[in-house]
């Protein structure tokens, strides 16, 4: 049945006054964060849920931790009771996280006669929490522990009163504790503020309109996103879909894709096992990487939420993508990578079985740098793919990150290095009809010694073309010592940079679309 038009009025205006919450929690953060991952990088996620800790609305800030915020709601509040006045953190990747640096804040909602309305959380990467190298993303790790410091479900404030000395200790804990830890709390204390924000707003949402009316929406929401969703897959129509991509390593993501009746099952069997390294990824990780797909078949301007999965059966067997993860943290497995790089290659992999469009660079291109102390982190641009109809565009990031690039001043103001170049990979696009976009070269040029660490897909495995175009050109990166020595480093790989070394990295091109004609 067709929604009535005041109603489909109603449910757009709560849209957006959903929408504006998530947006003023965001912008608490950026302004009151400290770190320059937060403030200048907007590596951070702000969200509203409903009381059944389903996803509901989002800022437009990074898909693969919106995607994961619900999971993780439900999960830690099977583990521990969320009452008023409480705030609870968590980066544990069992109850839902995605790798340590993503630090998460949940925060529930009740009103003032004592109903939860539901809970506003944010999820921010912290460029330093530990671990064996200095930014806490080691390449070479094989454990969760030696990634940084694990923090499982607990009290940030409780009924009101803070805990800030318990979670000092808790990043001071040994064998190895972050490296930024007044930084680390100024951060969460923005997180803090940003999720009292959002609380507040919903609150006097709430006053307006009264509870029912507001979680009347909320469910409409939800309801909305299904149907159009359901829409989307009858247009596609009945049938099968599958696709295998493979890791640079050779590690198989494997997907099958049954649509009937405008539902569709989605079965990651034949996708690798458990990884050695820290290629590991997580349910909520996957179901970010769907939800994100999922979100493009909407020919509408509609915010991620969970209505989006309510047409969906997963299938997920234990394995890279569903790993589990013993409660002693030198037992579970690495996973900082599969947050990073296996969520943008199961974005390939599903890209890829539906046939939208060419692969983009499908990675972040992860670049890490720091000592004891301080730690940096970015991620660099690259090609997205081409698609029916359209170019794709030259250094842009793609899927699961959105974040910006620190200021060329800001960061040579902060850190011991130098910007020598920041410009496009001229011709590194595929060839096709329509043409894939333009990786960059990045080229930066160190003052005193740090350790250098690289997490990169797309350096082995080409981002593939569509419908006859051709790939986009894989990424590489190396180091120029000061001797002029050419290091060339792997996808994911670790290197003791000395001051007067440059490290370079070349992004990958997206893949063309069609045929390339003549003129090419």
């Amino acid at each position: 049945m067709a929604m009535h038009r005041s109603q489909a009025v109603q449910l757009e205006l709560f849209t957006n006054r959903f929408r504006a919450i998530a947006g003023e929690m965001g912008e608490m953060l950026r302004r009151t964060a400290l770190s320059t991952n937060v403030k200048e990088r907007l590596d951070f996620s702000c969200a509203l849920l409903d009381a059944e800790g389903e996803l509901v609305v989002n800022a437009p800030h990074i898909p693969v931790h919106l995607g994961a915020l619900g999971l993780c709601v439900r999960r830690v509040r099977e583990h521990l009771p969320i009452q008023p006045g409480d705030v609870i953190i968590t980066n544990h990747p069992a109850f839902g996280g995605s790798h340590l640096p993503d630090i998460t804040l949940i925060t529930p909602v009740f009103t003032p006669s004592g109903k939860l309305a539901g809970y506003v959380a944010n999820r921010a990467h912290h460029a330093e929490i530990g671990g064996i190298r200095p930014g806490s993303m080691p390449p070479a790790a094989t454990c969760l522990a030696e990634e940084g410091v694990v923090i499982e479900p607990m009290h940030l404030i409780r009924a009101g009163k803070p805990h800030w000395q318990q979670i000092r200790a808790v990043l001071s804990r040994e064998p190895w504790p972050s490296r930024s830890i007044e930084e680390n709390l100024a951060d969460l204390r923005a997180a803090v503020a940003a999720n009292e924000r959002g609380r507040l707003s919903l609150l006097a949402l709430i006053d307006s309109h009264g509870l029912e009316t507001v979680q009347h929406y909320m469910g409409a929401l939800k309801l909305h996103a299904e149907k159009h969703i359901r829409t989307a897959l009858l247009k596609i129509g009945e049938g099968r879909h599958e696709a295998t991509e493979h890791l640079d390593d050779g590690s198989p993501l494997r997907v099958v894709i049954d649509i009937k009746n405008g539902s569709v099952t989605v079965d990651f069997s034949g996708s690798a096992p458990v990884h050695s390294g820290n290629l590991n990824a997580t349910p909520a990780i996957v179901r970010s990487a769907l939800m994100y797909v999922l979100r493009l078949l909407v020919e509408e301007p509609l915010p991620l939420n969970e209505g989006l999965l309510n047409a969906v059966s997963l299938h997920l067997p234990v394995g890279l993508l569903n790993p589990e993860f013993p409660h002693d943290p030198f037992k579970a497995p690495a996973v900082v990578g599969g947050n990073v790089e296996t969520s943008q290659r199961l974005v390939d992999t599903l890209l890829k079985a539906f046939g939208l469009s060419a692969c983009s660079q499908g990675t972040m291109n992860n670049v890490l740098f720091g000592n004891e102390k301080f730690g940096y982190y970015e991620t660099i641009c690259g090609g997205s793919g081409a698609g029916p109809g359209f170019h794709g565009a030259d250094a842009v990031h793609t899927h699961m990150t959105n974040t910006r690039i620190t200021d060329p001043e800001v960061l040579e103001l902060t850190y011991p290095v130098r910007v020598e170049r920041f410009s496009l990979r001229k011709n590194s696009g595929g060839r096709g009809e329509f043409r894939g976009g333009d990786g960059v070269v990045r080229e930066l040029h160190f003052l005193e010694n740090v350790s250098l660490s690289v997490l990169t897909q797309h350096r082995s495995v080409a981002p593939y073309g569509g419908n006859g175009g051709d790939d986009g050109a894989s990424g590489r990166q190396y180091v120029r010592r000061g001797d002029g020595t050419i290091v060339a480093l792997q996808p994911i790989d670790q290197y003791d940079i000395k001051a007067g070394d440059r490290f370079i990295i070349e992004t990958p091109g997206g893949g063309g679309w069609g045929p390339p004609g003549e003129t090419e």
